[in-house]
């Protein structure tokens, strides 16, 4: 027992990292206060964001403990840091395109390189990754299905507002990169 609490207390140490990690990504490694002229879908990415957020708080705070496992510790320290390098290499690709909202700058490009290749919103798949850390080391799984739905709803709102902007922009361009690239989970359309 006192090994698995050893080893619990090692993953939560990396959960934390990972976190901090995370979170400080958008803060050093995007580009602030640009003044580009751009178009913006704010009501959907707030909303959608809303529902992102209700999904973390659902798996961090409004929880019953889960029992301690191994498949769980597991999948907490693989998924933790998988979140942090996808979100680290996402925005080095973005770089002055990064923004919270969803929005397009009058020189928007559509990015299609590193993660980008792999999943049309690699940020969204670098959260989704966080949460499933997180959920797995905290939330027992009624809880978790429930983020996981929060997750989805809030995502696919931010997704479609995205997709329509890029749509409205590159126009076919745009078509084929979606036809060939998931949107944010690996081979799911």
């Amino acid at each position: 027992m006192q090994f698995r609490l050893s080893l619990f207390s090692l993953v939560w140490c990396e959960l934390t990292i990972c976190w901090l990690v995370w979170c400080s990504i958008p803060i050093l490694r995007a580009p602030h206060n640009q003044k580009r002229p751009s178009i913006t879908a704010r009501g959907p990415t707030l909303l959608g964001l809303l529902f992102e957020l209700a999904s973390y708080f659902v798996a961090v705070w409004w929880r019953e403990p889960a029992p301690v496992s191994w498949p769980r510790l597991l999948a907490t320290a693989i998924a933790a840091p998988f979140g942090v390098a996808v979100m680290w290499t996402a925005v080095a690709h973005l770089g002055r395109q990064f923004r919270i909202n969803a929005g397009l700058y009058a020189d928007h490009e559509l990015v299609r390189t590193g993660p980008y290749a792999r999943v049309r919103h690699p940020i969204y798949a670098s959260m989704l990754a966080m949460l499933l850390a997180t959920a797995m080391l905290w939330t027992r799984w009624p809880w978790m299905l429930l983020a996981f739905a929060l997750f989805l709803a809030g995502t696919e709102i931010r997704v479609r507002a995205e997709d329509r902007l890029l749509a409205s922009r590159f126009g076919g361009q745009f078509s084929a990169y979606r036809r060939q690239v998931a949107a944010y989970i690996p081979f799911v359309r």
